[in-house]
């Protein structure tokens, strides 16, 4: 009982002799906390993690989403128009519960768009390689104020979906990087399209270059199901949404 005791104080102590961001859960980050150069977050599976990365040849610095054992693999970039020139960047939860990431002179270099505003918001990165928002007190996928699976890069992960939130009007598509050495918006995006009835569409800036025959209600026409031994795919199609996702 002693030796527990001393080993509780003992870390304690740690916690409070030591910068706060080092005393934070390795997967989240919490108000006033930060990652910053040479930091990141690690899923709680240790399957991704998030960071500051440079792609290629370039010195440009982004804040970006990768597989933990395969590095070189970017899934998500998070200010990919908006690159830092410099090694200085900061991800952090400010005052109002926002989100932001921002450059050596304190401006913001990106920061998602809010549905509302978190009482005590925590941003945790998910074993999914989703990274998420929400009430501290709220850990149901319901309760989200904002996901990166709605703001996808150039991969489709599992359980992410591309397609059509119905009811805020979002548009979940992927787009393609502009180099290896650029990971801002390039020419091709995969996509849902809706006219009368929906439908895929491979596009090339704002042209259709491949697309498939509308929705019948089983499939996409003119396009063949194929069973995958990786993942599954599926539809969802109800009041609330509209597009493929793919589950393990």
């Amino acid at each position: 009982m002693e030796t527990h005791l001393f080993f509780a104080i003992f870390c304690a102590w740690i916690c409070l002799s030591v910068p706060l961001e080092f005393c934070i859960a390795a997967d989240s980050i919490r108000m006033d906390q930060s990652i910053s150069h040479g930091e990141t977050l690690v899923s709680s599976g240790q399957s991704f993690e998030l960071g500051f990365f440079s792609p290629g040849s370039s010195k440009n610095r982004y804040l970006g989403i990768w597989y933990k054992n395969t590095p070189q693999t970017v899934v998500w970039v998070a200010n990919r128009n908006n690159p830092i020139a410099d090694s200085y960047g900061v991800l952090t939860i400010i005052n109002n519960g926002a989100l932001v990431l921002l450059n050596q002179s304190k401006s913001v270099i990106w920061s998602p768009n809010l549905s509302r505003v978190p009482e005590n918001p925590v941003a945790r990165l998910l074993e999914t390689g989703n990274l998420v928002l929400r009430d501290s007190s709220n850990e149901s996928s319901e309760s989200y104020i904002w996901q990166s699976f709605d703001d996808p890069s150039d991969t489709m992960l599992p359980r992410m979906k591309v397609g059509w939130n119905l009811k805020t009007g979002l548009q979940q598509k992927l787009t393609s990087w502009r180099s290896a050495d650029d990971p801002s918006l390039g020419d091709f995006s995969y996509r849902i399209d809706i006219n009368v009835l929906p439908y895929v569409v491979l596009g090339v800036g704002s042209s259709k270059k491949v697309r498939s025959g509308p929705w019948n209600g089983l499939e996409f026409n003119g396009v063949l199901v194929l069973d995958y031994l990786v993942y599954k795919a599926v539809f969802v199609n109800n009041d609330d949404e509209f597009g493929p996702t793919k589950e393990r």
